[in-house]
């Protein structure tokens, strides 16, 4: 029977991040995965769905190339080689991960775990194929796709998140159900490549995670590009038709597409049986503390499947930690190990316009604390934002009064995604606006937006009337 220090139970963002730090912590460590290394996010989610979106914007761009003076008689989408080249992207980075792991002499052990069984101070991993034994588990197995009581994912007409990375032709018609991060961010996709897109939605707003303003902000830009909104909108019945698909809607209407793509939320994938021991869950996700110990000793849990920010640098962030942890036990460190506040961790959209954000909302922040300044700046003012026709959106700040401690950042616009990275570490290292007074912001560029969003916090945004 095989032996490790540490067993990954698998090998997503948060699972093969951990299983390196722990190699080059020299630490015996394998990993169990049933599938290839990446997870979800390389294989599935972040990445294939990343290089559509640049496909989307690049097709967007040429069909507005008019309005920069270029004149291109005539354009069109090859969608089988868009598909390929998703797949190219994806078998580059995952092969590249799986070429790691080789050079590092970690062990990736493609096998499910059935059951883990306490034995002593060890843990019997037991597998559909074998038996192993390790003195710590990281578990790291994810989340999948939910499915709704009256409609479930068929693989053909009504798709999965993952389901519709494998259509190899653009459909004519795509319904959207569900207006969160990822539906949105497909009809996003699909809209830009040409497809007639509607969006159902339940909730009177898109992305009602991120700030009002944002959420109605991304709504007109959708309704703007073509995508039809039903908000505050329920799915009652559907029927299949020799088009595909007619959902009968809470509101009414009727409407067909020849697909459909269900997104309405993410559950965990936990289905390991403990023995001896009952892990702690609650709603299905595994319960954790704050440096992701689970109720059992030597056990850990990140990623998905706890439940806490379901992002995939968010399940990197908590595998770091736990193997910082695991070293300082075994090798007697003494590396410092921070409790994640997942309030200061990044989130952002893909969509077009982009959105991202980090920390409190402004609802958020005026039910939590007494007084809150808001600043806000357009990017129509930016001159860089300008010159790549891009004006649309704003970034919009979230500071304390009294301390002028900065707590909130939110961007829809242009490579939002890209600026929410000053934003984390802002409000990552609880800087203040004496604290962004002291940086030069580069001109001409687009981070000056975020800066004089700063200076709008006590109304001295130059740029800004």
């Amino acid at each position: 029977m095989s032996g490790f220090k540490v067993a990954v139970i698998g090998g997503g963002p948060g699972g093969y991040v951990t299983a390196i730090r722990l190699q080059q912590y020299g630490i015996d460590v394998a990993v169990f995965e049933k599938e290839r290394l990446g997870g979800v996010c390389l294989n599935h989610g972040c990445i294939p769905t990343k290089s559509l979106v640049k496909v989307a914007e690049l097709y967007s761009e040429i069909n507005e190339a008019e309005k920069f003076g270029i004149t291109i008689e005539k354009s069109s989408v090859n969608y089988k080689n868009v598909w390929q080249r998703k797949n190219d992207i994806v078998e580059k980075l995952v092969s590249g991960i799986e070429f790691m792991f080789k050079k590092r002499n970690i062990q990736t052990i493609n096998e499910f775990v059935i059951k883990i069984v306490k034995t002593g101070s060890e843990y019997k991993i037991i597998t559909d194929h074998d038996e192993f034994i390790a003195d710590y588990v990281v578990i790291a197995t994810g989340s999948e796709p939910k499915d709704l009581p009256l409609i479930k994912c068929d693989g053909n007409n009504i798709l999965s998140s993952r389901d519709i990375l494998k259509m190899e032709e653009l459909p004519k018609k795509l319904i959207v159900i569900g207006g969160g991060v990822i539906g949105c961010e497909f009809a996003s996709i699909y809209n830009q490549l040409g497809v007639e897109v509607e969006i159902v939605e339940f909730l009177p707003n898109l992305i009602d995670t991120e700030d009002t303003k944002i959420s109605k902000r991304l709504a007109m830009a959708l309704k703007k590009s073509g995508i039809k909104l039903h908000l505050k909108t329920t799915v009652e019945n559907y029927e299949e038709t020799k088009n595909g698909i007619l959902l009968k809607l809470s509101n009414g209407k009727e409407i067909e597409a020849d697909k459909v793509l269900l997104s309405v939320g993410r559950i965990p994938v936990m289905d390991i049986e403990f023995v001896n021991d009952k892990l702690a869950m609650e709603n299905g996700f595994v319960s954790i503390d704050k440096k992701m110990r689970t109720n059992l000793k030597n056990v850990f849990a990140i990623g998905d499947v706890t439940g806490k920010l379901m992002l995939a640098h968010t399940a990197s962030k908590q595998g770091l930690i736990v193997a910082d942890i695991i070293h300082n036990e075994i090798n007697k460190a003494d590396i410092e190990i921070i409790d994640l506040d997942y309030k200061k961790i990044p989130a952002c959209t893909f969509t077009n316009p982009e959105i991202a954000s980090v920390g409190y909302t402004q609802k958020e922040a005026e039910e939590k604390y007494d007084d809150v300044l808001i600043g806000k700046f357009p990017f129509s003012a930016n001159g860089k934002a300008l010159g790549m026709g891009t004006t649309f959106g704003f970034v919009k700040v979230v500071a304390l009064e009294e301390s002028k401690k900065i707590i909130g950042v939110h961007i829809i616009g242009t490579q939002a995604t890209e600026l929410i990275a000053q934003a984390g570490i802002l409000v990552g290292l609880n800087a203040t606006i004496n604290d962004v007074k002291k940086i030069v912001f580069a001109h001409p560029t687009l981070s000056e937006v975020v800066m004089e969003a700063v200076e709008d916090l006590e109304k001295f945004a130059i740029h800004k009337i």
